[in-house]
């Protein structure tokens, strides 16, 4: 079969199996079996394949259909228009967290920030876009999950920031010296318990503790917005992404501890409230 005879097959398979973005998802997991770009496959699309790639194409395409993430087939995101490695042991970056990296780099500009706590680092994506167009910043990224760390260390490396970043095992702030910072960022999992069984099937093939917030979605930013004053300089930013439902919520409990001030929310480009920004009186 040809590049597009192969592609509206896979499109067919997939719409069948009710998989959103059925035709960009068969297109990019052409360009990965073949290893060629987006350009190639549009130019190439009448080239013949061999049965090996065939197979391999149209096995992808099975386990596509039971909703595992195409990233965990290809191995990359891109995020800040930077390339992630990512796989099951850690929650894909999303469009939406660019928010919170993009005010995190305007903040740190505006106030000369040069030591940065990102919390539940994940894949490091926060971590390495914020070393990448921060150079001058000193980064401390932490995760309870040893599999995720390795996955940072790995991004760190292969976007030359490892230099600027220091990865440390930790449940939160357990294991963080008595050390201050000019900012602390967090994207936490913050979806309610009993709400991950109704997700989409392919978010919920990502790790579980990347998705888990407590039975109300709140119990990282409780455990944050309550201990990270001892982490932060005076006049120091506390940066999280929230989900769409959650500005007041975690607004009442940044001012229920009375430690911080000029409390602010931004939305995401589908208008939903992402971020909440506040800084230590």
């Amino acid at each position: 079969m040809t590049i597009s005879e192969l592609i509206k097959k896979g499109i067919i398979e997939l719409k069948n199996g009710n998989i959103e973005e059925p035709k960009l998802k068969a297109r990019l997991l052409m360009q990965y079996v073949l290893n060629k770009s987006r350009q190639y496959v549009i130019v190439n699309d009448r080239e013949e394949l061999d049965n090996i790639k065939e197979k391999q194409y149209l096995e992808e395409i099975k386990i596509l259909k039971k909703g595992v993430p195409i990233e965990h087939i290809t191995h990359q995101k891109e995020f800040m228009k930077l390339s992630f490695f990512v796989d099951k042991n850690v929650l894909i970056p999303r469009q939406d967290t660019e928010i919170l990296v993009e005010e995190v780099i305007n903040i740190a500009k505006k106030n000369n920030a040069k030591k940065i706590l990102d919390l539940c680092t994940g894949s490091g994506a926060i971590a390495v876009s914020l070393a990448k167009y921060l150079p001058q910043a000193e980064i401390t990224a932490i995760d309870i999950s040893n599999e995720a760390l390795k996955i940072a260390k790995k991004n760190a490396i292969s976007n030359n920031v490892e230099n600027q970043i220091t990865f440390i095992s930790s449940d939160m702030f357990t294991n963080l010296n008595e050390e201050k910072f000019d900012i602390i960022v967090s994207n936490p999992p913050y979806i309610k318990t009993n709400v991950i069984k109704n997700l989409d099937i392919q978010v919920q093939n990502e790790p579980y503790i990347a998705l888990d917030g407590g039975k109300d979605g709140l119990d990282f930013y409780k455990k944050i917005i309550n201990e990270s004053y001892q982490y932060l300089k005076y006049n120091g930013y506390l940066c999280l992404e929230i989900g769409f439902d959650q500005k007041i919520d975690v607004i009442e409990l940044i001012e229920n501890t009375e430690s911080f001030t000029g409390t602010y929310s931004k939305k995401d480009l589908f208008d939903n409230d992402r971020i909440i920004v506040t800084r230590l009186k």
